[in-house]
């Protein structure tokens, strides 16, 4: 975090010195951002290249990251081994503990409104603004709440653009988060703005159900029980109707294949609507395993949600 001349807050994105990939996310990012502008993506005030300091000045907000929210916050808590021989001494293992106490200060409005928040923002990027971006990892670390718990889409590093009448694209070096993202781009490498609309159904899922991917959201659906994924912390402080149509378009977003996905604008009209909705098959999250320089996560990277000062990883480049 830092603070500007007139007293305006400010979050800065650092580029690591020594990073290579890091640089060309960097610049992604600053061209992408700089030609798009709408309330549910964080805005970029500006950047600086300076010798080796590379920045980017956005916005700040407040309330930081969704997931925070969400899934709880991980706690540290140290816990000594037992003494294996003589030789080897005692070692300190760190066992991850979540604190969901914020999660209860996110009740079933707010959770809905920031759902179509991040659906408004999505559409934007689709369709609406100057240029059709695909944003790649769109996951609940990647958003961000101000002030008013308004939703903000973040991290446009590994962001592509598409132009003409281009629909979909190849790459031989996957980026993004396992869970979010959809078979066709984790086995294939294809993507699309279908890719995006997979990873926002499981961001939904995640949003009502409180916990990661649920991958047996599917079957409660199909045997009418699908409350039982609402997360506990909500109560009975819930609209059922909302409720249970974003379960169902959740689904429809996370299908295996990519034309049995709807698009943005569907998706907006069926959540906000009381019409009937198709029956959605099963969905596919996607659990396979990667081959070794297929997939090159972004696993290094400290988002922009935890910390006001971010580092980028290096990353292997497209082909």
């Amino acid at each position: 975090m830092g603070v500007l001349e007139n007293g305006r807050e400010i979050a800065v994105k650092r580029l690591a010195k020594t990073s290579t990939q890091g640089l060309h996310e960097f610049k992604n990012e600053v061209i992408l951002i700089s030609k798009l502008q709408h309330r549910n993506l964080v805005k970029l005030l500006g950047c600086c290249i300076e010798r080796v300091e590379k920045m980017l000045i956005y916005e700040y907000l407040p309330n930081k990251g969704l997931d925070s929210f969400i899934f709880g916050k991980w706690n540290n808590v140290k816990r000594k081994h037992r003494k294996v021989s003589n030789q080897q001494r005692h070692k300190q293992k760190f066992e991850l503990l979540t604190d969901k106490t914020q999660s209860t200060l996110l009740g079933w409005r707010t959770r809905y409104q920031i759902i179509i928040g991040i659906a408004r923002g999505l559409l934007y990027l689709h369709q609406d603004s100057r240029l059709r971006i695909i944003h790649r990892d769109l996951k609940v670390n990647n958003i961000l709440l101000d002030a008013d718990m308004n939703p903000k889409i973040s991290n446009f590093g590994t962001a592509r653009s598409f132009g003409g009448n281009q629909i979909e694209a190849h790459t031989n070096r996957v980026v993004g988060t396992r869970g979010y993202m959809a078979p066709e781009y984790a086995e294939d490498g294809t993507f699309s703005i279908k890719s995006d609309i997979h990873s926002f159904g499981v961001l939904i899922l995640e949003i009502v159900c409180g916990e990661k991917n649920r991958r047996f959201a599917w079957g409660l659906q199909n045997e009418g029980n699908s409350l039982q994924l609402v997360d506990k912390c909500l109560g009975e402080l819930i609209d059922v109707h909302q409720v249970l149509r974003s379960i169902h378009v959740g689904l429809l977003c996370a299908q295996n294949h990519p034309e049995d996905r709807p698009t943005m604008t569907s998706v907006m009209m069926m959540l906000e609507s009381k019409g009937p909705l198709p029956s959605p098959k099963e969905p596919g999250f996607y659990v396979g395993k990667f081959t070794d320089g297929f997939y090159e996560g972004l696993n290094g990277e400290k988002s922009i949600n935890e910390l006001s000062i971010t580092i980028l990883s290096d990353t292997q480049n497209e082909s």
